[in-house]
C-alpha cells in the first residue's frame, strides 16, 4: 500500500499532462508532505506566506491536530499563483472542491497510466517525500516534525518502502 516512487519527476510530468489541480496537488502532497484529500484540498491563498515560503495550517485543519508551518519548495513556487486571501487555491472561490476531487482525479488518471505500479497511489507521494528528506537527512526526528506526527512509530511507517537493510557486516557477531 502506497508503494513510493522509484523516479518522482517522471511520474510529476506525466501528471502535470493529465490534469493541472492533480499536478499541484501531487507537488505540494510530495514538496511540503500535505496530505492530499483535505489539508492540500482545502488550502487557500491565506495559508501561504507572501512570499509563498510556507504554508500555516491550524490545528483544526490538520490530522495532528497540532497548528504546522511547512516550507515550500522552490519547484512549487511556479506553479502558485495566488488570488484573494479567503480563496481556494483550486477553485478560486471561497469553498473547496468536494470530499472525493482529488480520489476522482487520481482514478482517472490510473485507469489511463501505463507508467504507474501496483501500490502506488496519491499517498504515494507523500510516502516518496518522507523517504527523500530521511535519504537527505538520516534524521528520524527531523522527518517526524516535517511529517507533523505526534510519535516517530509513525513516521517510521512511511519507511518501509526504503527497504535498507538493517543489519550490515559489521553488526553480526565476531570471533
Amino acid at each position: 500500500m502506497h508503494k513510493p516512487f522509484d523516479d518522482i519527476a517522471t511520474i510529476l510530468e506525466d501528471v502535470k499532462t493529465f490534469n493541472k489541480h492533480l499536478h499541484l496537488c501531487c507537488l505540494l502532497t510530495y514538496g511540503c508532505l500535505l496530505r492530499p484529500h483535505r489539508e492540500v484540498r482545502e488550502l487557500t491563498w491565506g495559508d501561504f506566506s507572501k512570499d509563498l515560503s510556507f504554508i500555516t495550517l491550524s490545528g483544526f485543519r490538520n490530522k495532528s491536530g497540532r497548528n504546522r508551518i511547512v516550507p515550500v519548495p522552490g519547484f512549487i513556487k511556479p506553479y502558485l499563483n495566488p488570488k484573494g486571501l479567503n480563496d481556494n487555491i483550486f477553485t478560486e472561490e471561497q469553498c473547496s472542491r468536494n470530499p472525493d476531487y482529488f480520489s476522482t482525479l487520481w482514478s482517472r488518471y490510473k485507469n489511463q497510466s501505463n507508467i504507474l505500479k501496483e501500490g502506488q497511489t496519491l499517498y504515494s507521494f507523500r510516502h516518496s517525500g518522507a523517504i527523500d528528506i530521511f535519504k537527505r537527512t538520516g534524521s528520524i526526528t527531523k522527518l517526524q516534525k516535517a511529517m507533523g506526527h505526534s510519535s516517530i512509530n509513525v513516521s517510521l511507517t512511511y519507511l518501509r518502502g526504503l527497504e535498507l537493510a538493517e543489519l550490515s557486516e559489521e553488526d553480526m557477531p565476531m570471533v
